[in-house]
């Protein structure tokens, strides 16, 4: 394998990556409030894209994409009211449940509404064929729109949560919620808002990366698991952890892809076998693990 291949595949790696993070950190926002897996997670991504789509063939694209991310928003709160809000007392694995559930109504409602046609939004600089040199091995524009997405929502994220008012409410709801109750803060709706927050963020990784994958109804789940993957190597809660380890199983799958395709699927499969048997608290799990905590 030659330098520009290394770098080709590292380059694909770094960006399946950062999305894999931005998936695993919604993961970690609604786990840190309420203590629950949201599996519908992936389908955020994906309704965002869809939306973003047809929006872009009557606004211009950034409006589109500032639409989608709203719509997906206001979607991820009103599930919550609707679906896990009435839900009282229930056990986190029912709650789990549900959210499954919302995952294959979401997909089913996907498949009616846009059909199996694949689709995807236009490179945001340049063309599918512009791409800047690098090290010998040619990479597209867009990598650097999901490279640099995905650092603005982590650094926006930490910077809300560790200096605006509401932010401070979801750490201390994170913390403790009949203490924040006692308090005066609402933790129902700090609870919805971690969902709006969750489904805001993913429908935004969804669209910066539908130009480089292309977006079809179907491929929230894989993209589900692969940020679950990433949100237990992180440890659950911990967002900085969640960037590391996205960044090494994206690098990882890459190079594995890079000796043999049929193995790509099976990476985070194994990874997560090994981390939940040898490591369950994850390989970067800080004492406090709760990400609205650490933010």
């Amino acid at each position: 394998m030659n330098l520009p291949q290394i770098v080709e595949y590292a380059r694909s790696g770094i960006t399946v990556g950062s999305i894999y993070a931005i998936v695993a950190i919604g993961f970690n926002i609604i786990y840190a409030c309420t203590g629950i897996i949201n599996f519908a997670q992936g389908e955020f991504l994906i309704v965002g894209a869809m939306t973003a789509i047809s929006l872009s063939h009557v606004l211009p694209l950034p409006a589109a994409i500032a639409g989608a991310v709203l719509v997906t928003a206001l979607l991820g709160g009103l599930l919550e009211i609707v679906f896990i809000r009435p839900v009282k007392n229930a056990s986190v694995l029912r709650l789990i449940v549900v959210t499954i559930g919302l995952s294959i109504v979401i997909r089913e409602a996907m498949l009616h509404l846009w059909g199996e046609t694949v689709r995807s939004l236009p490179y945001f600089t340049g063309t599918a064929v512009s791409t800047v040199t690098i090290l010998g091995a040619g990479v597209s524009l867009q990598v650097f729109w999901v490279l640099g997405v995905s650092a603005v929502i982590v650094a926006a994220l930490t910077l809300f949560f560790r200096f605006t008012l509401t932010g401070r409410a979801m750490r201390a709801c994170a913390d403790d919620r009949m203490a924040a109750r006692l308090c005066g803060i609402n933790d129902r709706w700090m609870v919805t808002l971690s969902f709006m927050l969750s489904a805001g963020i993913g429908a935004l990784a969804g669209c910066v990366i539908s130009p480089v994958t292309q977006t079809q109804y179907d491929m929230g789940a894989p993209l589900a698991i692969k940020g679950f993957t990433v949100a237990i190597i992180g440890g659950l809660g911990n967002s900085m952890g969640a960037v590391a380890a996205g960044l090494f199983l994206g690098l990882l799958e890459a190079f594995v892809t890079s000796q043999s395709s049929a193995y790509k699927e099976a990476v985070s499969i194994v990874v997560l076998l090994l981390i939940l048997v040898f490591r369950p608290s994850g390989l970067f799990t800080r004492s406090d693990v709760s990400a609205l905590r650490t933010a």
